[in-house]
């Protein structure tokens, strides 16, 4: 009997860690103004959550593993901006907790090498139905005009895409999100 509540004991401890949820609060300076940014996982779900506060430029990106997609809520455009998350170039949801220490750590990771980027172009079509991007874009985007992104892999299109408004996510990761939609 006593074996098998310390077992239970130490399964309950093991899985705490993989089961919780966290939070990491990062001062930052993106694209030339002051903020602050935060970053909560939710491993139940597979979803992170990145909180950037800057005024009227704040912006809140939710990166939905499990479904696949991310998105970005601009609060000066009043709209929301869903794309597909390109695995290769976004961090996996396990290597995010380790990229934002390490970057804590290093002093915004001097001597390191730029972070990678993403470049997507605006549908100007809204989108009608969110249901296929899961329920944390829809709790964060019902009732606000939506629009759906899709990645630039030729940088010849770059020229041609107007006006963009850039995100910068923990010093990991830039995305630029272009087209009339997002213009000023």
């Amino acid at each position: 009997m006593k074996f098998t509540i310390v077992f239970a004991g130490l399964v309950g401890i093991s899985l705490t860690p993989a089961l919780a949820n966290y939070n990491i609060n990062v001062n930052d300076n993106n694209s030339g103004g002051g903020g602050q940014q935060s970053v909560s996982v939710n491993n139940e779900h597979n979803v992170a959550n990145v909180d950037n506060n800057n005024g009227w430029d704040s912006w809140n990106s939710v990166w939905d593993y499990e479904y696949g997609f991310a998105v970005t809520r601009l609060f000066k455009k009043k709209s929301c901006i869903v794309h597909k998350m390109n695995k290769a170039v976004m961090p996996s949801f396990q290597a995010l907790d380790t990229l934002v220490k390490e970057k804590k750590l290093q002093g915004k990771g001097l001597g390191k090498p730029s972070p990678k980027s993403l470049i997507y172009t605006v549908n100007p079509d809204k989108v009608n139905n969110l249901d296929q991007f899961g329920k944390s874009i829809i709790a964060m985007c019902k009732g606000i005009p939506t629009y759906m992104a899709e990645e630039i892999q030729e940088p010849s299109q770059i020229l041609h895409i107007g006006k963009c408004f850039n995100i910068d996510i923990l010093w990991i990761l830039n995305i630029s999100f272009c087209g009339g939609t997002v213009e000023n």
